[in-house]
């Protein structure tokens, strides 16, 4: 028969084992990378994902990301070489390419950033302070942000690290100077379109008075052409008046006065005022036109009166 001490013992040897081989093993995630530490010495490296083994109880492991991270500056205000004064908004991207020297230089992600940032800064004030503002907001941006890298890259080697990128997210004036320019360029766009108004009212003013003046050297050639055609029309009437009346003169009289008739009898209106003795309305008496009165053909070939006033 087995002793219960037996018992006993086999499960505090099977669970001593079981902590042995938990102490003996870690795991490393595809983002990370492990130090394992003996003593704060180290003794190995795991880049690789998945199960790795380790001393039990004396080696420790230390995880330290191995993704590319972001490092967000606050923005910063800095002087460029024509004195004018910018406010960049920049940030970097980086990872850890060594993990002893990142553990033993800056130990965390935390402390890591905080070296970062004061090193940004000042490499932001190196190179942007040797160019001008133009240069920065749209000339040479893109170089300038890899300069900017080279620098940050070259001193963040000593803590372990490689920076990936460097962008300038913004450059602007201050808030205040900002103002002051738009203002500037405000009058300046406002002085530019009273010169074209100007220069559009002038051209304007030609173009009309040039119009102006067709239009009058037209209507006096119109008219012009019109009183010698209104004259040579009233030739031509008279001529064929006094062809008409050298052939006929009798016949001549009495169209002259059927004519005189229908300009002056119309209708609602057929009063007149004439003499008693007038030959308007001989052919109203005789149709030879011979009736009594001292008018002659002559007369009554003349154009008929006009309408007396009315009573």
């Amino acid at each position: 028969m087995r002793s219960p001490l037996t018992g006993i013992a086999t499960l505090v040897a099977v669970l001593v084992l079981a902590i042995v081989a938990y102490s003996s093993v870690f795991t490393v995630q595809q983002t990370e990378q492990a130090l394992v530490l003996r003593f704060g010495e180290m003794v190995d490296v795991a880049t690789e994902p998945g199960l790795h083994f380790k001393a039990p109880f004396i080696d420790t492991v230390v995880s330290i990301d191995k993704r590319i991270l972001d490092l967000e500056n606050p923005s910063q205000e800095v002087i460029a070489s024509d004195q004018k004064r910018l406010v960049v908004d920049a940030f970097a991207r980086y990872r850890i390419k060594n993990a002893l020297r990142f553990y033993q230089s800056v130990g965390s992600i935390q402390t890591a950033n905080a070296q970062l940032g004061s090193l940004l800064n000042a490499a932001l004030r190196r190179v942007l302070g040797e160019v001008t503002f133009i240069q920065v907001v749209r000339d040479e941006r893109e170089s300038l942000m890899g300069k900017i890298r080279d620098q940050l890259d070259h001193e963040a080697d000593g803590y372990g690290i490689q920076v990936v990128d460097v962008r300038i997210r913004r450059a602007d004036l201050p808030d205040a100077n900002s103002q002051a320019v738009y203002e500037r360029m405000k009058t300046e766009r406002q002085r530019e379109a009273a010169e074209f108004r100007a220069l559009g009212d002038q051209k304007g003013q030609e173009i009309r008075s040039k119009a102006d003046r067709d239009a009058t050297v037209i209507v006096a050639e119109a008219n012009s052409q019109a009183e010698q055609i209104r004259g040579a029309g009233d030739a031509e009437r008279n001529r064929l008046f006094a062809e008409a009346y050298g052939k006929d003169p009798d016949f001549f009289t009495f169209y002259r006065s059927m004519s005189a008739y229908e300009a002056g009898l119309k209708g609602g209106d057929t009063r007149y005022l004439l003499r008693p003795d007038s030959p308007f309305f001989r052919y109203f008496t005789d149709p030879q036109g011979k009736g009594e009165g001292k008018g002659d053909a002559k007369a009554a070939a003349e154009p008929a009166p006009a309408p007396a006033a009315k009573p």
